[in-house]
């Protein structure tokens, strides 16, 4: 033990004894030995220190009249693996036999501050995550909303136990629903799961033969078809198989292509994995979304406005091209305005990377934009010699004006945010047509931003369309405040459901869940198969 943890703890044993010397001899001895177990335990920890100290080195879980706390406790422990947490960190049996095994009072006042620590551990890991996200993943840059765990703990003392625990978990009806069906799979897993995998290539209308027999009995196992003794690839196969497409993110062409068989033939233990995830992402995220709020998951290539869990508008979306430095980061702001007949101002990042190479190259290059000075003023390219500068020394800004051709189309949507993100329209309409959209710089481009302006706008004008068309016409930069700003949300998702409760899955398009599923697995969290 260091020389400041035994100075505190002497400090506060002495405190404690001077308040207990009142104690008949032979109790006061127990209680004393208690009390110096306790302090001395909880010194190594100030939140745990700040407690007992608070509580004259008092337990919560110790005496005969706290086993309805102690019971609660080893019931939300036995419940961890359904919320997708470590359960070996979380063993009730091993924590009882270890409470039966404190005979003494020393003994005693250490499984004391264990037990806890260890309900404070728990709180944390099931109220905002087991993982630290942007230890991780760098661009998870989302603020956790992380509770006091002195807090937590105090309030727990003073509160019905049972009810407390089961208030920890997030309330968000996706939350809910996920561990709903990770529990549905995982009872699957344990009775043989889906099946055996598909085989060989595409498979079509008309064909035959054992392998439609396995793809038909998968369908069959995943919910996506009916009963049926079938052996050909009929229309109600086809309607099967565009009924999986259209849950997995797919083209939904009613064909068995290559990429439809390889979503089909993911093991359900990897799925699970994936629901696991994104149950962890919903604990870092374990805060009211806002009524209304924009939902943004960049797995799946949309942008949605969702009003009382229900998406009143979607929209398809252009995301971040799967590079490094173009990833689209992870992020919640608030929505204050949108500009239509938007400037583009190039980042930085841009002009120097991408076109001050293109100017040393030839000075008349992408002569849409303006070169600009530090006083926004635009300097003629025959007065700069670009080969003088590079990355870090070039002193010059680009812009182009509002037009048609804009990179950024005819409206922008403005959160303000250190990331410089944002969503907006844009000129380059043929890759919404794509099946994985992963192309930009980090900003989310919209396939309907007229249509996501007017929804918008409905909240606050009887002609939302007559009134954004209007400022739209008239050619100049607009800026039209939000009367009610609107929460954002910048989301990755591989699992999700919708508010029917229909699972979804998308392809893991930055590698970020895979990542954090290996990290979840460092923690000791496992998938299971429950058999019954």
């Amino acid at each position: 033990m260091s020389v400041l943890i035994q100075s505190q703890v002497l400090r506060l044993f002495l405190a404690a004894s001077m308040l207990f010397s009142v104690w008949a001899p032979a109790t006061q001895a127990q209680v004393t030995a208690f009390r110096q177990a306790v302090a001395e335990a909880a010194a190594r920890d100030d939140d745990l220190a700040a407690f007992y100290r608070a509580r004259e080195f008092q337990g919560i879980w110790s005496d005969s009249r706290d086993k309805g706390r102690r019971n609660a406790l080893m019931a939300a422990f036995e419940e961890a693996g359904n919320h997708g947490l470590p359960a070996g960190r979380y063993n009730p049996d091993a924590l009882m036999a270890q409470i039966r095994a404190a005979q003494t009072p020393a003994e005693q006042g250490r499984m004391e501050v264990e037990l806890s620590r260890l309900f404070m551990q728990y709180a944390r890991d099931i109220q905002t995550g087991i993982l630290r996200p942007s230890a991780v993943v760098e661009q998870i840059v989302r603020e956790v909303p992380y509770r006091s765990r002195l807090g937590t703990l105090q309030a727990f003392a003073q509160s019905n136990p049972a009810g407390f625990l089961r208030s920890l978990p997030p309330s968000s009806p996706e939350y809910t629903r996920l561990m709903r069906e990770k529990m549905r799979l995982e009872q699957m897993l344990g009775n043989g799961g889906w099946g055996p995998s598909v085989s060989g290539g595409k498979l079509a209308l008309g064909a035959s033969g054992q392998r439609v027999v396995d793809l038909r009995n998968r369908l069959i196992a995943m919910g996506f078809l009916e009963r049926t003794a079938t052996q050909t690839f009929d229309a109600s196969i086809q309607a099967g198989v565009q009924r999986f497409q259209q849950a997995h993110g797919l083209s939904v062409d009613g064909e068995a292509g290559a990429e439809t068989l390889r979503q089909i033939n993911i093991p359900m233990a990897s799925r699970l994995q994936s629901i696991i995830v994104a149950m962890e992402r919903e604990r870092w995220i374990n805060r009211p979304r806002g009524t209304r709020h924009i939902w943004v998951n960049l797995t799946d290539f949309t942008a949605a406005i969702v009003d009382n869990d229900r998406v009143t508008f979607s929209t398809r979306s252009v995301v971040g091209a799967n590079q490094s430095d173009r990833q689209s980061p992870e992020f919640s702001d608030v929505m204050e305005f949108m500009v239509i007949n938007p400037s583009w101002y190039v980042p930085r990042s841009i002009v120097t990377k991408e076109y001050l190479p293109m100017l040393q190259a030839n000075p008349n290059a992408v002569r849409q934009l303006d070169v600009t000075d530090s006083k926004g003023r635009v300097v003629s390219r025959s007065a700069i010699n670009f080969r003088n500068f590079n990355e870090k020394t070039f002193p010059y800004s680009m812009r182009q004006g509002p037009s048609e051709g804009n990179a950024l189309g005819l409206v922008k949507f403005i959160f303000p945010n250190k990331h410089n993100i944002y969503l907006h329209d844009t000129p380059s309409k043929s890759l919404f047509g794509r099946e994985v959209r992963a192309f930009s710089h980090g900003c989310i481009r919209l396939n309907d931003p007229f249509d996501f302006a007017y929804a918008l706008l409905a909240k606050q004008t009887a002609d939302p369309q007559g009134f954004f068309q209007s400022r739209l016409q008239k050619g100049a930069e607009t800026r039209v405040n939000l009367d009610a700003p609107v929460p954002v949300h910048i989301g990755y998702r591989t699992a999700f459901t919708n508010v029917t409760g229909s699972l979804q899955f998308r392809r893991d398009v930055y590698g970020r869940d895979g990542r954090i599923w290996n990290a979840l697995a460092r923690e000791g969290v496992a998938v299971r198969a429950v058999q019954g």
